[in-house]
């Protein structure tokens, strides 16, 4: 390597009185992975069964949307699945004409 070339990573001598960037303290850090897990977090959502004409209700499953897929389970933990989209896991807990599912998403209810 000539005098006026050099590799982009190696410290070049008209530098060494300029501060060099070291690792980031342990609360940027922090910052940093609360920002990362802020943003690729899953939804969560609830599979609510209806019966009839507001005669009856309950939660069926939880799902978490993710951004490619949803993975659902069963309250009673004997099902999961993994469908595209939570709406498209609906089918999977409408049953007859009488039960209808559908999706509630928590993060809206106080």
């Amino acid at each position: 390597m000539n005098e006026q070339s050099h590799r982009a990573d190696e410290p070049r001598e008209d530098n060494a009185g300029s501060q060099a960037l070291g690792p980031l303290g342990r609360q940027e850090f922090e910052s940093l992975l609360h920002d990362i897990v802020r943003e690729s977090a899953p939804r969560m959502f609830a599979v609510v069964q209806e019966l009839g004409d507001c005669e009856d209700g309950a939660v069926a499953a939880w799902g978490l949307a993710f951004e490619d897929r949803a993975d659902v389970v069963s309250v009673n933990g004997v099902s999961r699945l993994s469908a595209r989209t939570p709406g498209s896991a609906l089918r999977f807990f409408s049953g007859g004409s009488r039960t209808r599912a559908r999706l509630i998403w928590p993060e809206g209810l106080s």
